[in-house]
């Protein structure tokens, strides 16, 4: 039981930003949460936590420590949340947030099957390209693709997602087509979001390595579908993931270049706020979507 608390108590820490604020959580002192950490940092032989007057942040062990535990405990909570629901039906309302294009293609068409198959479901589904704040716009859960750098969220990996470098036959019958990622520098290449990501470049594989590779053109946008109206117009080359294009490039209205150079996927999550409690409607909306990603993603 001591084992068990010094690790919720190190997680709640994390998670909340504070001893205070984890000892309030759990209506004790501060020192007791203190305790418990330097006890479990004791048995372990490690700095898990580096400690202010003002703030706590993670050690690179604490940073690898706390993942495991963070899915450990979630674990747990889904085994007993699993029991406890037992013959139950889901009900009630919850709010999801997913990027636009993907929203469009691969979430929603999967809400009318998650409500004919638990009629006492009712979803809110909002398709945004920003980084929506679960817990203070009050969203349930969130479908999010790539990196994840909010470490206070749990996440569920959906599928992989792989991106490429892709351009209409007539563009590159016009500008020829780039051999190397250096060559991009030549080419038109039209790019998501603002400045601030462009400035990130697209990613490939050099030397063993993913390297970023920056790139400039004449077009950019904030929105995927019109990037990918721009590139079957032969404006120019894009970086696009394969849930996007599949169709285009099976039906040759663009074809792929630099495969050779091609970065390793990401991942398509489902993330939610770390919480005492998910709900089952939540659980069994996530569940469909790792079940139909499995078997239609490419």
């Amino acid at each position: 039981m001591d084992r068990f608390k010094q690790i919720e108590s190190f997680v709640s820490a994390v998670v909340r930003g504070s001893l205070s604020a984890a000892a309030r959580s759990e209506g004790v002192a501060p020192a007791v949460i203190g305790r418990r950490i330097d006890a479990l940092e004791a048995r372990l032989g490690v700095k898990l936590l580096i400690r202010t007057t003002r703030k706590i942040s993670l050690s690179a062990e604490g940073t690898e420590f706390f993942e495991e535990c963070q899915q450990i405990l979630q674990t747990l909570e889904n085994a007993e949340n699993s029991v406890a629901a037992g013959g139950e039906h889901p009900k009630g309302h919850f709010r999801v947030t997913a990027p636009g294009g993907f929203g469009r293609r691969h979430v929603a068409p999967l809400l009318p099957r998650l409500l004919d198959a638990y009629p006492g479901i009712t979803v809110t589904l909002d398709l945004s390209d920003r980084l929506v704040d679960l817990v203070n716009e009050g969203y349930d859960c969130a479908i999010r693709i790539g990196d994840l750098a909010d470490s206070s969220m749990v996440s569920v990996r959906l599928a992989d997602n792989r991106r490429m470098v892709v351009a209409a036959p007539a563009y590159l019958r016009r500008h020829g087509t780039p051999q190397h990622p250096t060559d991009l520098a030549r080419h038109n290449c039209l790019s998501f979001g603002t400045g601030v990501n462009q400035a990130r470049g697209w990613l490939f594989t050099l030397d063993g390595k993913t390297t970023p590779q920056r790139v400039s053109g004449t077009l950019e946008c904030t929105d995927g579908a019109v990037l990918h109206a721009w590139t079957l117009d032969g404006r120019g080359l894009a970086w696009r993931s394969l849930w996007e294009i599949e169709d285009d490039l099976r039906e040759g209205r663009l074809v792929t270049v630099l495969d050779e150079f091609a970065a390793p996927p990401n991942a398509i999550y489902a993330v939610y706020p770390q919480r005492k409690h998910l709900p089952l409607r939540v659980r069994v909306f996530i569940d469909m979507l790792r079940q139909s990603y499995a078997k239609r993603l490419p």
